[in-house]
């Protein structure tokens, strides 16, 4: 997938297909995990879909649930996916600098000519 150390650097034009690459990568991750949010809220709180959006945003975005939740299995749901989204958060932004950081390692190591 990247190219190797004797390998020549990557033109931009490819460089940034790349990044753009894993930039929907990682948006397409942070969807499907928005997506389970809406579906999990719904079912265990019983919200509207935009209920559900805004709590299961809210929590992918570090603030917390805005409705305050009445049954056990809400509660337990919003715990486990308190903890899921940290998680994606940083895969997110892990998959987001892949390509730059790789980029940069690959100029530091290119053979002087």
């Amino acid at each position: 997938m990247f190219e190797k150390r004797t390998e020549a650097l990557l033109s931009r034009s490819k460089f940034f297909l790349r990044v753009l690459k894993f930039i929907l990568l990682a948006i397409s991750i942070i969807v499907v995990s928005l997506f389970i949010g809406i579906l999990g809220y719904m079912q265990t709180e019983h919200l509207s879909m935009i209920d559900a959006f805004l709590n299961a945003a809210m929590l992918m975005g570090g603030m917390g649930p805005v409705n305050v939740l009445h049954s056990e299995s809400a509660k337990v749901f919003a715990g486990i996916y308190a903890l899921y989204c940290g998680f994606v958060v940083l895969v997110s932004v892990g998959i987001f600098f892949t390509p730059i950081f790789h980029r940069i390692l690959h100029l530091f190591h290119l053979e002087g000519k």
